[in-house]
């Protein structure tokens, strides 16, 4: 324990020298705004800006990256709450009661439920990630595909089972689900599954346009017939803050998708979208009133922005202890350790324990720079609801066709 507290001094060192501080600053302002603007999410921002950082030092690069990475699990929440539109993927769950929350002219406590609950979950999964990267590591690194397959039934199966409703039903739309899935090309045999000649079913079909489509546009075709726009409370100072009840309400989903975030996001996958998935569905199930959620239910915010952030933490832990990406960006961010001459795997603490410790530090700095950063900006986000409907649906639509 006080060779690690030595360690983190080091990494506090490292990561509060003016440079690394201005790198980690800039990191989160451009990710909270990729979290923000819709369809963009930490993937494309970071793939955007990794030629920015090519003449950087290595640990400037990789603290740049990662405040993009975790600012944009931040932002991602800010539109969903507001417009009913997710920022980035990980913010699907989100929508639902958190714009049932803006409509009952709650969007100030729901923003800063997030921006706390995502702080309280990425502060304590440093911790877990400073602490237990290598045992965790090493029992992720005993999967092989069998333990995929079961891990991922089980995980449909749990999903079919807490949704409510039928059974039948839930199963039939995760049939579906996995049958879209299959669109694009496979990844063992670089075969072209059900593109029907089109190039760019490539990739698959994306959760964002998908997401985006669902919750954005249906908005619009739902409200646009209507010969009055739908009422929205608009927010006064007072209600800004939540209440002693919604505090109350937060404080053991917060607990629980931080815990359950973490873990999730060790395993290979897009495991903050897995995570604020079934986070949601853990709240739904052990809520003594679920039928609230889907009505404004502070802890179907709580739980799942408190998921998607830890899950950011986790999936840190193969890539820095094994060099394994566990997901999409963690790959990207490797390869950005690698322009930069570093092998991320079991020997980068014991060889550049300066780079790894001051990354280790920055992720407690970056978290603190981000819950300044937007819990001041709640206000001026809830203003957006003070723009006439007709301007702000328009401009909805115009971003989600973007």
């Amino acid at each position: 324990m006080t060779e690690t507290l030595h360690n983190l001094y080091i990494g506090f060192s490292v990561a509060l020298a003016p440079n690394v501080l201005l790198y980690a600053f800039v990191g989160c302002i451009v990710g909270t705004l990729v979290g923000v603007l819709p369809g963009i999410g930490p993937l494309a921002g970071i793939s955007l800006l990794l030629p920015a950082s090519f003449g950087l030092d290595a640990t400037s690069a990789i603290v740049l990256l990662a405040g993009i990475y975790y600012g944009a699990m931040y932002g991602g929440s800010t539109t969903s709450i507001l417009m009913r539109i997710p920022g980035e993927a990980a913010s699907v769950m989100t929508c639902i009661d958190g714009y049932e929350m803006t409509r009952k002219g709650r969007a100030g406590p729901a923003l800063a439920i997030a921006a706390i609950g995502s702080y309280v979950a990425g502060t304590v999964s440093i911790v877990g990630l400073m602490l237990l990267a290598p045992p965790l590591a090493s029992f992720a690194l005993r999967f092989g595909p069998p333990e995929y397959f079961a891990l991922l039934l089980l995980g449909l199966l749990v999903l079919a089972y807490m949704s409510g409703g039928s059974m039948l039903k839930s199963l039939a739309m995760a049939a579906l689900g996995l049958l879209l899935g299959m669109i694009g090309i496979d990844p063992m045999t670089g075969f072209f599954r059900f593109s029907y000649g089109l190039v760019e079913l490539g990739d698959g079909i994306g959760v964002v346009p998908v997401a985006v489509g669902l919750f954005g546009l249906s908005e619009i075709l739902l409200t646009a017939g209507q010969p009055t726009a739908p009422e929205v409370k608009k927010p006064r100072l007072k209600d800004l803050l939540p209440s002693a009840e919604e505090w109350r309400d937060s404080i053991w989903p917060i607990g629980r998708g931080t815990v359950l975030g973490f873990f999730i996001g060790i395993i290979p996958g897009s495991a903050h979208i897995i995570a604020s998935f079934v986070s949601y569905a853990v709240e739904r199930r052990l809520a003594r009133h679920p039928e609230r959620f889907g009505h404004g239910a502070i802890e179907g915010v709580a739980g799942p922005e408190s998921a998607n952030n830890s899950a950011t933490s986790g999936a840190f832990v193969p890539m820095l202890a094994l060099g394994l990406p566990s997901g999409p960006i963690p790959a990207v961010m490797i390869a950005a350790m690698m322009v930069h001459g570093i092998s991320p795997g079991p020997l980068l603490i014991s060889q550049q324990p300066e780079l790894f410790w001051g990354f280790i530090a920055s992720m407690y700095v970056g978290n603190v720079m981000l819950l300044i950063l937007n819990l001041p900006l709640v206000g001026i986000f809830v203003n957006i609801l003070r723009v006439p409907y007709p301007l702000l649906y328009l401009a909805i639509l115009v971003f989600c066709v973007l």
